[in-house]
């Protein structure tokens, strides 16, 4: 009788055991990341309603007025991005101490559990070395000794799935700090974003406060700067010209994916195309810019600090400023990245570069933040595909610059590729 008691009481312990575990109370941190998802929802909608006057802004005539009411309404943008972002970083902060809580209590209740699973192991194993005749002679009957043989079994029962529980919870544990590394990641991109963010709404400024004192807010002496950068584009145009009529190289087109392909992502998370590849009407109308061979790439609207994504995994060739050489003249701050596929893909026009030479980018990995950079009279991506047998970066002079040298990537005519047929 009293090891029926004693079995009886085995059972109990091990069902106490196996009630639902409790869980740290976190109604105030999900009640913070509700009201950072409220706040996160209304600045979205606010960035997008920038977004659209920036659109209708660009559609206008370019004037300094409209350019100076352009630079304002991205400098706004991007200071509401910055805002969003911090949100975002505040709460994945949240989300993740709520995860570490759920972790710890999670850790500690697997070890309790493991602890009380041994202790009934080794209580069923002295049962088990106690035989049925040891417990007649002891004083037990039959009947006594066949109860507690089948409380025996069900404790055995109940402790096999109390140990498959464990072994759920166990499961529970690993995903759950999983999605906590997840959301480090995340953590550690929103924190970029930000850097990148403030880098490009400090150059944004730097670039209104310059356009003012070149034109003490004369519309005479903006159309002047337009026409200077026209003109200096155009000089470099030539001398690229000059530079590519140097170079051989044959593209193997059997290297190359396959037209329609869809393999490149847009380099961008909202698209607006404002000038396609080739003999465009733009790239026609402006020939002294374009020496005759049309656009290069493919133009994308974007708003000054807007990121800039890898449009495939690849590794950095190379960045640089080509402003440092020559002002106004060409792609301004680049990134080059090099993909597995035959296709290089370069990105420029950047007001703030996040890549390094050497550095391998993931499929729509942030590669900097958009600006005006270079040949620019309004912020804008220039997207454009090579040939990767036949691009690199090159150095050539600029006559025009005072002597200077420019290193940039380079290419024979018959290395640039239409974006369109890949994206």
């Amino acid at each position: 009788m009293f090891r029926s008691r004693f079995f009886q009481a085995l059972i109990l312990a091990l069902f106490v055991s196996v009630a639902p575990l409790a869980h740290a109370d976190t109604a105030d941190t999900q009640a913070q990341i509700d009201d950072r998802s409220q706040k996160i929802a209304q600045l979205q909608k606010d960035i997008a309603a920038l977004q659209i006057q920036l659109n209708n802004t660009s559609e206008q005539k370019q004037t300094l007025q409209s350019t100076l009411k352009a630079l304002d309404l991205s400098n706004k943008k991007l200071s509401i991005q910055i805002t969003l972002t911090q949100n975002q970083i505040d709460r994945t902060n949240f989300e993740i101490q709520t995860l570490s809580t759920n972790i710890a209590t999670t850790s500690s209740s697997i070890s309790r559990e493991q602890g009380g699973i041994a202790a009934s192991l080794r209580d069923l194993d002295k049962s088990d070395a106690f035989p049925i005749g040891l417990r007649i002679i002891s004083g037990s009957t039959l009947s006594d000794a066949f109860n507690e043989m089948n409380v025996l079994a069900e404790t055995r029962d109940a402790l096999q799935g109390r140990i498959q529980q464990l072994s759920k919870l166990k499961t529970n544990l690993v995903a759950t700090k999983t999605v906590a590394q997840q959301k480090h990641d995340e953590l550690a991109a929103f924190k970029s974003d930000l850097s990148g963010q403030k880098q490009a709404l400090a150059q944004s400024i730097s670039d209104k406060n310059q356009l003012l004192k070149q034109t003490k807010n004369q519309e005479s002496s903006y159309q002047k700067i337009i026409a200077q950068k026209k003109v200096q584009e155009a000089s470099f145009e030539q001398e690229l010209a000059d530079f590519q009529n140097k170079l051989s190289g044959k593209v193997d087109i059997s290297t190359l994916p396959h037209a329609g392909s869809g393999v490149l992502l847009w380099p961008l998370s909202t698209i607006r195309v404002t000038q396609y590849f080739g003999n465009t009407a733009f790239s026609a109308a402006h020939s002294q810019v374009y020496n005759g061979h049309g656009h290069s790439g493919v133009d994308f609207a974007a708003s000054v600090g807007t990121p800039i994504l890898a449009a495939d995994p690849g590794v950095v060739l190379g960045t640089g400023n080509t402003d440092l050489t020559c002002p106004n003249a060409s792609y301004g701050k680049w990134v080059l990245v090099r993909h597995n596929n035959g296709l290089t893909t370069l990105y420029g026009h950047l007001s703030v570069i996040n890549s390094v030479a050497g550095q391998s980018v993931a499929a729509h990995q942030v590669l900097g933040y958009s600006g005006m950079t270079g040949y620019a009279t309004g912020p804008h991506l220039h997207f454009a595909v090579f040939a990767s047998d036949v691009v690199q970066i090159s150095s050539f002079a600029s006559k025009s610059c005072h002597g200077k040298t420019y290193t940039m990537p380079v290419a024979p005519l018959v290395g640039y590729l239409n974006p369109m047929v890949y994206l």
